[in-house]
């Protein structure tokens, strides 16, 4: 048995497990969740909580798949990347394409079937936005790609809103705008620390294309967006005072850490910058879900 043989031969439950970013799925599913919550003023039926938020985490697994194989080659040569189950070898490739069909195939089946087609049709364009558009063009052609791909990302409370409702709503779209204004300042704090490693691999990260002071200056800026796009639920009277204080205080933690790092003086801002910043997302949402029912009670 050749080396290779016997590393393609080691792949576990754990590999695959691995291919669908767990973490980053349980991210989305949690913004998922509390978007079906916040869409009744009461409880959302189990079936559609577990059916809903199961068919939208198996549809983001096979996206994250998609990635995995995609991005293989230059997984291998980033540090951050390098032992994952495709880029290593642990994982065939062609495994891994029948693997993300099979994934996304069983969360569009159970989203038609047991939620609704609106849900269903708008978790396939996340997908194909995320897996296609982002994964095999945008993340190559320019440093804006996380701002332009950051819409997919942005989708899962808007979908858990929809499997609900079975109707698009102006309070469901607002979820959607807060995370596609937190991607780029969230995912810039990590390009900084890695920029080297992007810069290797020829991917134009805007910390490798436009230097780190500017896309320092950038993420403060865009701080300063998402803090003004999270004051919205308050303003449009779809949350209240609790919200809008938990809003203020974490956006104001938020702005503190692109100022640390736009200072210059601690060479661990980048990723504490980006550690706060999933704090501050999982915070945020936590915080809705309390007001929306303090308030209903």
């Amino acid at each position: 048995m050749t080396t290779q043989t016997a590393v393609l031969s080691a792949a576990s439950w754990r590999d695959y497990y691995e291919l669908t970013k767990p973490r980053v799925v349980m991210l989305m599913i949690l913004t998922s969740v509390i978007g079906m919550l916040l869409a009744v003023p009461g409880m959302v039926p189990v079936d559609i909580l577990v059916l809903g938020n199961l068919g939208i985490a198996l549809c983001a697994g096979s996206a994250a798949t998609v990635n995995h194989l995609v991005d293989r080659h230059i997984d291998l040569r980033m540090a951050r990347t390098s032992n994952r189950p495709v880029a290593r070898g642990r994982v065939e490739p062609q495994k891994a394409i029948l693997f993300a069909l099979a994934l996304g195939a069983a969360g569009m089946g159970i989203l038609l079937a047991f939620v609704n087609a609106l849900t269903a049709w708008l978790t396939l364009f996340s997908l194909l936005g995320y897996a296609v558009v982002y994964t095999m063009f945008l993340k190559r052609a320019t440093p804006q790609n996380i701002v332009i791909g950051g819409l997919a990302g942005a989708a899962p409370p808007l979908l858990g809103w929809t499997a609900v409702s079975g109707e698009l709503h102006g309070h469901g779209l607002l979820l959607v705008l807060i995370i596609f204004a937190w991607t780029p300042p969230h995912f810039w704090a990590l390009a900084v620390h890695r920029r080297d490693e992007y810069a290797k691999v020829d991917i134009p990260m805007l910390p490798v294309t436009h230097g780190i002071a500017y896309t320092k200056l950038h993420i403060l800026l865009y701080t300063f967006v998402l803090f003004a796009v999270s004051l919205l639920p308050f303003a449009t009277a779809m949350l209240g005072w609790l919200y809008l204080l938990g809003a203020v205080v974490l956006g104001l933690g938020f702005i503190y850490w692109a100022v640390e790092m736009l200072r210059g003086k601690n060479p661990d801002a980048g990723m504490e910058t980006f550690k706060y910043s999933i704090i501050y997302l999982m915070a945020l949402f936590c915080i809705m879900l309390l007001d929306h029912y303090l308030i209903a009670v």
